[in-house]
């Protein structure tokens, strides 16, 4: 019989397990797709739809889309509690933060 994925690990040297599990956390917080997204929220469809203004078919829609405006990813990241921030990394400059992209003029 096999073993288990925990006593795999617990037989591993600790600086190795350390490796792993800081590994499977940053794995834990890449998230593909906006599906992902609002399922990790816990919210559905629903309340996302209500929370941008729009019907349920239309977030099924945004969900499925490969290209979108920077300004309806905000909305979408909102509606599901969070806020959006763009990343750039430069060689040489190291991270910037882009502020203001994707906001919707009053």
């Amino acid at each position: 019989m096999g073993r288990t994925r925990k006593e795999i690990m617990a037989s591993l040297p600790k600086a190795r397990r350390a490796r792993i599990e800081k590994r499977a956390a940053e794995l834990h917080r890449e998230v593909e797709g906006l599906k992902a997204l609002r399922l990790l929220t816990e919210r559905s469809q629903s309340q996302i739809a209500k929370g941008l203004g729009i019907k349920q078919p239309s977030v099924l829609k945004i969900e499925r889309q490969t290209d979108l405006y920077l300004s309806t990813l905000r909305r979408f990241v909102e509606a599901a509690g969070g806020t959006l921030v763009l990343r750039v990394e430069l060689p040489g400059k190291g991270v910037l933060n882009l502020t203001g992209l994707g906001e919707l003029e009053s």
